[in-house]
């Protein structure tokens, strides 16, 4: 047998340079953790102790590029905390909770470094002859040192590396514990008669997850494809409260995965953090740094939301409850579901089973790529030759318009036992020009010339679709459908960038900016003309009917208030966190409730807790930052104009929105990359009319 050699530490020899998901073993990664970290700080003491005077070629690139060095532990990171996502294990998570400590040490000793600091201050101080994305990155790194504590004095470093460690590991034990408290419930049923109204679909996908399980009957599970169908349909009231209950009370027991603790925790971590950098809250700390600028710009865009849509979302309960006092004496939050079914039945003679049948996942793969293809001339080949992290998922070989290789494109479809929920884009390689000629480091502006090669990226969507089952392919619901254009979205931000440095292309850019290129593809979801590409019956191959794509659209607008207010309600709880300026040490669970009040139309029940669960503004990187799907909304409501006046296919608009936006990543302020699009800034207007909203008064 021969021995085995660490894929990290040499060429994958795979189509693209792919990462060999076949060779990698657990201990590859800590093997290769440790060896990433020795060559990294040789690589700085090399920089440091360089005698030659501070210039952005070898300070600035060094700090950016790899020459060999930094690329190692870059590399098995974003190998390791993907599959930490996506395909996790018990030992997995131990070896997480052994090298998240070290990791964000090491993450200090470099931003903390005086020396490094110094020669990055003094290139920032005097630089000359820089191309205008050579200035964002130096502006960028000097603020990262900066942000990153660089000024303080040692007692204040001191501090902020106990802060920032405790505040990595807590984040990662949220993490784990709600994994793990998602995938311990299920709902056993033995009994036929309690699958009572459950369409065929939900049935089928709970026989199959009880024969995994080696159970008789069904099972279901909080995975969303077998908990929203539950909720909509099942006639059986208790078995929807025990679902919710279930759901909604996560990680606030009595046991290891309790994250009350640890949000109270994160909070004043974060707190203390942006206070020890000079700021009054975390929320100011992180807002300098967004499109908002400020809370009082987050709490304006939340109120005016409020404002403007919650007449109609107060309207759009009290039909829903007039509909259920039919059969209830008091709706309930797990009966919410149920019954906007209903009302969507009585109105428009739709519900997402109708739809099923035409959502076949291999025709919506298909459409959403022919989609891709109609805007940008792009194709995709599947090529069985690149390896794969688990079976579900497929890769891709992504070419441009011209036949030019783009990019790879991973798609993992179905949830398992190993698999966070949700869904996400990420990247196991970014795109970015290797230089290899040592005169053309600097001033390239992004052009590829002799002696450089553009890396070109290799992106990857997770999601937790509907499975297959014995009988039936996955056929997916709309919501599902919105969902894969959504992070196919944020893919092509990544496929199509086309900068000089890593840290500024694809969706390296301000957060409440990423969200515009994902959002702004949901709005084809609903389109005719895109729905007859695709949208195919998958046992008789008719189109879908006319009749129905009109009933899809009149039903756009259905609950569109309430579904509005959710997410504003998400977002004053985030902010109510982070614009925390004294030590927190109130009841999560009340606090919670007090804190989004205002947007809240329905009974809060005493047990039930958002926050333990709140992946985005506890672990994902939201933080102070949840606006962000609004803010967007904003946007892509106003792009999406643009190309209903042009034509939804539109290839010279389409074209604009890749060179102005899609392409560029973070190398400009976004608001400036957006207006160069639109040829103005962006206003409500188009979000209130696509919703069918006017504005209220306050």
């Amino acid at each position: 047998m021969s021995e085995h050699k660490n894929p990290f530490f040499e060429p994958y020899n795979t189509p693209h340079d792919t990462v060999p998901f076949d060779r990698i073993r657990l201990e590859d990664f800590e093997e290769a953790f440790m060896e990433g970290i020795r060559r990294d700080n040789e690589q700085i003491e090399k920089t440091i102790n360089n005698p030659e005077k501070p210039t952005f070629d070898n300070t600035i690139i060094n700090t950016e590029e790899d020459e060999g060095y930094y690329d190692l532990l870059s590399r098995v990171s974003t190998v390791f905390f993907n599959l930490l996502s996506a395909e996790t294990n018990d030992e997995m998570d131990a070896l997480a909770q052994k090298m998240q400590p070290i990791l964000t040490q090491h993450a200090n000793d470099i931003r903390l470094n005086p020396r490094l600091f110094e020669r990055v201050r003094q290139v920032h101080l005097h630089h000359r002859r820089l191309t205008d994305e050579e200035k964002m990155l130096l502006n960028n790194c000097y603020e990262g040192f900066v942000r990153a504590g660089a000024l303080l004095d040692e007692a204040g470093k001191e501090r902020l590396r106990q802060l920032t460690e405790e505040a990595s590991m807590l984040s990662l034990q949220f993490s784990q514990n709600l994994l793990k408290e998602q995938k311990a419930f299920t709902l056993h049923i033995t009994d036929e008669a309690q699958l009572d109204g459950l369409p065929e679909t939900a049935r089928e996908a709970a026989a199959l997850t009880a024969k995994d399980m080696g159970k008789q009957g069904w099972v279901f599970t909080l995975d969303m494809p077998s908990y929203s169908p539950f909720m909509t349909y099942s006639t059986q009231r208790d078995l929807r409260e025990q679902m919710y209950m279930a759901r909604m009370t996560e990680c606030t027991h009595d046991n290891e995965e309790n994250n009350l603790e640890i949000c109270k925790r994160i909070v004043n971590l974060r707190r203390e953090i942006a206070q020890l950098m000079g700021y009054k809250t975390y929320a100011d700390y992180v807002l300098k740094r967004r499109m908002a600028s400020n809370a009082r710009n987050v709490y304006k865009l939340l109120d005016d939301l409020i404002d403007a849509y919650k007449p109609t979302a107060v309207k759009e309960r009290e039909e829903l409850k007039k509909l259920a006092h039919k059969d209830v004496k008091k709706m309930m939050p797990w009966d919410s579901s149920f019954y906007s079914h209903q009302l969507q039945m009585k109105k428009y003679n739709l519900d997402q089973e109708m739809l099923r049948p035409y959502f076949e996942l291999k025709n919506v793969i298909k459409g959403v790529f022919g989609l891709a293809n109609k805007l940008y001339g792009i194709t995709f080949k599947e090529n069985k030759d690149i390896p794969v992290y688990h079976p579900d998922v497929k890769a891709y070989e992504v070419f441009d318009k011209d036949g030019s290789y783009l990019a790879v494109f991973y798609a993992d479809f179905h949830p398992r036992k190993g698999k966070q929920g949700g869904a996400w884009m990420t990247e196991y390689q970014g795109q970015h020009i290797e230089i290899r000629n040592e005169n053309q480091r600097s001033t390239t502006e992004g052009k590829v010339k002799s002696g450089m090669r553009n890396v070109r990226p290799h992106v990857s969507v997770v999601m937790n679709l509907t499975k297959p089952t014995e009988d039936k392919p996955a056929l997916l619901t709309l919501g599902e459908v919105e969902t894969f254009l959504h992070e196919f979205g944020h893919s092509l931000h990544g496929m199509f960038a086309n900068t000089r440095f890593e840290s500024l292309s694809g969706t390296n850019v301000w957060w409440d900016f990423v969200e515009l290129p994902s959002q702004f593809m949901e709005n084809y979801a609903i389109e005719k003309e895109f729905l007859r590409t695709f949208a195919f019956h998958y046992q008789t191959g008719e189109p879908m009917p006319d009749e129905l794509i009109q009933r899809i659209v009149k039903s756009r607008n259905f609950m569109a208030a309430s579904a509005c207010l959710r997410q504003v309600t998400f977002g004053l709880l985030d902010m109510a966190y982070y614009t925390k300026k004294d030590a927190f040490d109130e009841d999560i669970i009340a606090f919670e409730k007090k804190a989004w009040k205002k947007a809240i139309l329905g009974e809060q029940l005493k047990n039930t807790c958002m926050t333990v669960q709140f992946s985005h503004i506890m672990a994902g990187g939201y933080a102070a930052g949840y606006y962000s799907y609004k803010w967007a909304e904003v946007l892509d409501a106003d792009a999406f104009s643009v190309f209903k006046k042009k034509g939804i296919f539109d290839q010279q608009t389409a074209q604009r929105f890749r060179d102005e936006v899609l392409s560029k990543g973070g190398t400009e302020h976004p608001m400036t990359l957006y207006t160069r699009f639109r040829g103005g800034k962006p206003t409500i207007d188009a979000l209130l009319k696509r919703n069918g909203i006017k504005r209220g008064k306050r």
